[in-house]
């Protein structure tokens, strides 16, 4: 979350900034502003009424040991304490809804930050490899998937209903053998893998900024006040609640491989066919807690791990920056990697590599002690690494064969031990 501090302090930066996002977030600002003004306003009333009670109550006392009858003072006590709950509950009711008011505020955008109003406004920085030429009709990979009968979609939806997918045989051990390549290659970075729960509480996703905004979003079991991970990064980063860290324990490198849960609320219509954009997806995800002097040159490393992943793959992508308008809520400054899909004829989203600077620090209080013994808040990165789906689809598409096969990628042929699938 945003300082209340940098808001009270710096008012219109905090506005120019965030209408770069969007016009209507400087008038939620000027509503914390109003309700921090009257939270203040009620504290100082209620410490006032407090004084008055403690000397009144101080004065029962002295009157008490001089004999004299205290009914009237002990009255005006009980009427004392009464306004002063009534001012507590006031306060507490003003103090939830600003503070829900700043959970939905987005993070402040970089200066390097293009500014623009959506995904077309995005700057392309890199491409890798040229886009492969065919010579002969190519097939997107759910028809050539099912037709050799490696995905079914019929009866995943009979067992879970639509955007959901079984995969069979050769692909399921491909989808298995990308699982731990990622891995393999993050652990050899200096990643440390994690097992994470699946399940978190809101608390969780609250330090994340997934709640209260993409509530819509989440999955959640009602009966237990749990919800399913949308993303790795929730518990990753979570692991590091309410913690002190040392300094020179930084930075922290993780890495997960988890199914993530999606309901892809007002989505409908986009990418219904296929593996793209599903309920249930798997992914291995990169989390960074570093020095917030260093963060940014943290971002470009990040932003190479995932890219190698692609490269050892030899798969065509290009990076982008993500302008003003198109960037996530907890972001600060966001690299998308596009690899090529080839039956859509363009690049498709497979990693985003942001920067979240203390927004889910402050969120979720990750702090370290810095050399002169103060506490600051870290920051927070994270990235695709990559998605599981995606990064499969992309294997199919542009490995496929004139007959119909797929072929395996080099450094995949350890895993698989086959030339073609």
């Amino acid at each position: 979350m945003i300082s209340i501090e940098l808001i009270r302090k710096n008012p219109d930066y905090v506005k120019e900034n965030l209408s770069k996002r969007d016009q209507i977030l400087s008038y939620k600002i000027d509503d914390i502003l109003q309700l921090d003004e009257e939270r203040r306003q009620k504290i100082k009333n209620l410490e006032e009424l407090r004084a008055v009670r403690n000397a009144k109550s101080k004065e029962i006392g002295l009157f008490k040991k001089q004999g004299q009858d205290t009914s009237l003072l002990e009255e005006e006590i009980r009427n004392l304490k009464d306004q002063i709950s009534e001012l507590e509950d006031v306060v507490a009711r003003i103090e939830r809804y600003m503070n829900d008011l700043i959970l939905r505020i987005p993070n402040l955008i970089h200066e390097s930050v293009p500014f623009g109003v959506n995904e077309h406004d995005n700057i392309e920085i890199k491409r890798y490899r040229d886009i492969p030429k065919f010579d002969f009709e190519i097939k997107d990979h759910s028809d050539l998937c099912v037709s050799r009968g490696f995905i079914d979609f019929d009866k995943a939806s009979e067992i879970s209903g639509g955007r959901f997918s079984i995969l069979r045989g050769p692909l399921a051990k491909l989808e298995r053998a990308l699982t731990n390549f990622m891995l393999d290659i993050n652990m050899k970075n200096g990643y440390e893998e994690i097992s994470p729960p699946h399940l978190v509480k809101d608390i969780a996703l609250i330090g994340t900024g997934q709640l209260p905004k993409f509530k819509e979003e989440l999955y959640f079991i009602q009966e237990d006040g749990l919800y399913l991970i949308p993303t790795a990064e929730v518990p990753l980063v979570n692991v590091y609640r309410d913690s002190i860290l040392k300094e020179d324990e930084l930075p922290i490198y993780l890495t997960a491989y988890t199914p993530c849960y999606r309901r892809e609320a007002g989505s409908h219509g986009k990418d219904i066919k296929g593996l793209i954009r599903q309920h249930q997806f798997d992914k291995v995800e990169l989390v960074k807690i570093t020095h917030p002097d260093s963060s940014y040159d943290e971002l470009e490393k990040l932003l190479n791990n995932a890219e190698e992943i692609l490269q050892l793959l030899e798969l065509p992508y290009r990076v982008m920056v993500l302008c003003s308008g198109d960037i996530g809520f907890s972001a600060s400054k966001t690299y998308d990697i596009e690899v090529w899909i080839p039956s859509q004829d363009k690049y498709r989203e497979i990693s985003s590599c942001s920067n979240c600077e203390d927004f889910q620090a402050r969120r979720a209080n990750i702090r370290f002690k810095d050399e002169t013994g103060k506490n600051r808040f870290v920051h927070t990165l994270n990235g695709s690494s990559l998605a599981v789906g995606r990064t499969l689809v992309a294997i199919v598409e542009n490995y496929q064969t004139k007959d119909g096969k797929i072929r395996i990628p080099k450094v995949l042929k350890e895993y698989i031990k086959e030339e073609y699938i």
